[in-house]
Protein backbone atom coordinates (compact mmCIF):
# COMPACT_ATOMS: atom_id res chain seq x y z
CA UNK A 1 0.00 0.00 0.00
CA UNK A 2 1.20 3.04 -1.07
CA UNK A 3 1.67 6.18 1.55
CA UNK A 4 -1.20 8.15 -0.58
CA UNK A 5 -3.51 4.85 -0.41
CA UNK A 6 -2.77 4.84 3.55
CA UNK A 7 -3.40 8.46 4.14
CA UNK A 8 -6.64 8.05 2.40
CA UNK A 9 -7.57 5.21 4.06
CA UNK A 10 -6.89 7.39 7.41
CA UNK A 11 -9.00 10.22 6.39
CA UNK A 12 -11.85 7.31 5.89
CA UNK A 13 -11.34 5.93 9.35
CA UNK A 14 -11.51 9.79 10.54
CA UNK A 15 -15.11 10.70 8.90
CA UNK A 16 -16.61 7.07 10.05
CA UNK A 17 -15.37 8.17 13.30
CA UNK A 18 -16.89 11.77 12.87
CA UNK A 19 -19.73 10.24 11.97
CA UNK A 20 -20.34 7.85 14.81
CA UNK A 21 -19.21 10.41 17.09
CA UNK A 22 -22.22 12.77 16.06
CA UNK A 23 -24.58 9.94 15.58
CA UNK A 24 -23.54 9.22 19.69
CA UNK A 25 -23.91 12.46 20.78
CA UNK A 26 -27.51 12.96 19.21
CA UNK A 27 -28.71 9.84 21.34
CA UNK A 28 -26.80 11.07 24.89
CA UNK A 29 -28.93 12.38 27.26
CA UNK A 30 -26.10 12.55 29.57
CA UNK A 31 -24.93 16.11 29.81
CA UNK A 32 -21.34 15.36 30.47
CA UNK A 33 -21.25 12.73 28.30
CA UNK A 34 -22.68 15.18 24.94
CA UNK A 35 -19.76 17.87 26.11
CA UNK A 36 -17.35 15.01 25.66
CA UNK A 37 -18.13 14.12 22.37
CA UNK A 38 -18.61 17.61 21.06
CA UNK A 39 -15.26 17.95 21.94
CA UNK A 40 -13.79 14.80 20.40
CA UNK A 41 -16.37 15.88 17.35
CA UNK A 42 -13.98 19.07 17.07
CA UNK A 43 -11.04 16.90 17.45
CA UNK A 44 -11.67 14.96 14.36
CA UNK A 45 -12.79 17.67 12.50
CA UNK A 46 -9.05 19.82 12.91
CA UNK A 47 -7.79 15.91 12.13
CA UNK A 48 -10.01 15.41 9.08
CA UNK A 49 -8.95 19.00 7.68
CA UNK A 50 -5.14 18.41 8.23
CA UNK A 51 -5.44 14.95 6.56
CA UNK A 52 -7.20 16.13 3.80
CA UNK A 53 -4.47 18.79 2.89
CA UNK A 54 -2.00 15.90 3.38
CA UNK A 55 -3.73 14.20 0.71
CA UNK A 56 -4.08 17.19 -1.74
CA UNK A 57 -0.48 17.62 -1.08
CA UNK A 58 0.33 14.18 -2.02
CA UNK A 59 -1.80 13.96 -4.90
CA UNK A 60 -0.57 17.04 -6.83
CA UNK A 61 3.22 17.31 -5.55
CA UNK A 62 4.37 13.96 -5.04
CA UNK A 63 2.89 11.59 -8.31
CA UNK A 64 4.49 8.43 -7.14
CA UNK A 65 2.49 8.67 -3.92
CA UNK A 66 -0.80 8.59 -6.24
CA UNK A 67 -2.97 5.33 -5.50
Amino acid sequence: MTVGAQVKACYASIKSAEATLMSLKGKSSDPEAREALEGAEKMMVDIKADLKKQVIYLSQEEPQYKS
